[in-house]
């Protein structure tokens, strides 16, 4: 199961979404409450549970139960799922005669959304089955700590979306979305993303390295590596040169200008911790850093790099 989210910047690649592998995280980053979240979630996503039906089927069923929607955009909204992607839901739930879309009489450009007997049924049996796999998902959590956890996150995402959040999977999905926006936000017009910030922390201090050693130290598997050297190269920001233990092989170091633009992109790493912080208010990003770390715990440890790695981020302010 997987919560997909696209944003204008275009979609998510395969390559992106399944880029973490089991492995010792990297100690400059597990500071970061984004990127711990980024790792739940991709453990979360590679947990198959032999379902093939589609999450959003279920968000937008939970959200009609006891009301009709009167905007099918503005739903979508809500729930954080692309437009386009959101008729072809509504499509599918029609066709299944789950939902009813009809026109709506005060704005006829307007879908008003409805729940129908059927809709009904299937709601509450995939409210089971998403309560069944959140259990499975946080077996590691006490009942207080799950609730808590949900608690924390759902401070993470805007007070519209929250009376429709329902589950701790889905919870996690959406406020790694957004945060991945909202950091990605503030580099709007470099070039750079906030998931650069690790290759280049990583090869500034530990470079030249050859590429399947970056992929270890960051945790990902060689295609992504292979992807995010490849935007830095083309960026100017990282360089392929002969590995000088074995000429076969290229090591990559950072280039002048990405020791320049690793500065730009810990700023807004930095900015985007200090924002976090503040959503969670005082004491939150504690408890929701250890809390996602125990959650990870059966599949990571740490540390892959940590010297002087953290060096290069600016004091929260």
């Amino acid at each position: 199961m997987r919560y997909e989210s696209d944003d204008d910047r275009g979609p998510v690649t395969r390559t992106e979404q399944t880029a973490e592998v089991p492995g010792a995280l990297p100690d400059a980053l597990t500071d970061f409450i984004g990127y711990l979240l980024r790792r739940v979630y991709a453990q979360f996503a590679a947990t198959d549970d032999g379902g093939d039906s589609d999450p959003r089927d279920f968000l937008v069923l939970d959200a009609l139960t006891g009301r009709d929607w009167e905007s099918q955009l503005d739903l979508a909204e809500r729930l954080g799922i692309n437009r386009t992607i959101m008729v072809g839901v509504i499509d599918r739930l029609e066709a299944r005669d789950e939902v009813r879309r009809t026109r709506n009489p005060d704005n006829r450009r307007q879908y008003v959304l409805s729940l129908t007997d059927k809709g009904r049924e299937a709601v509450e049996a995939s409210r089971r089955a998403v309560a069944e796999r959140d259990a499975r998902l946080t077996a590691v959590l006490t009942d207080e700590e799950t609730a808590r956890l949900d608690e924390l996150l759902g401070r993470l995402l805007p007070a519209s979306a929250q009376p429709l959040v329902q589950g701790t999977e889905y919870l996690v999905g959406q406020a790694h979305h957004r945060l991945r926006k909202h950091g990605d936000d503030k580099l709007a017009g470099t070039g750079l993303r906030v998931r650069h910030y690790g290759p280049l922390s990583a090869l500034d201090v530990l470079g030249p390295i050859a590429q399947q050693r970056l992929a270890e130290l960051l945790a990902i598997t060689g295609p992504a590596a292979s992807q995010l050297v490849d935007e830095l190269v083309k960026l100017g920001l990282v360089r392929r040169g002969r590995d000088p233990h074995d000429r076969r092989r290229y090591a990559l170091e950072v280039t002048d200008l990405g020791r320049e633009q690793l500065g730009v992109v810990a700023r807004a790493v930095a900015g985007l911790a200090a924002d976090v912080s503040a959503m969670l208010g005082p004491g939150g990003e504690d408890e929701l850093r250890e809390l996602l770390l125990k959650l990870l715990a059966p599949t990571h440890s740490g540390p892959a790099f940590a010297e002087n790695a953290k060096s290069s981020v600016p004091a929260r302010g």
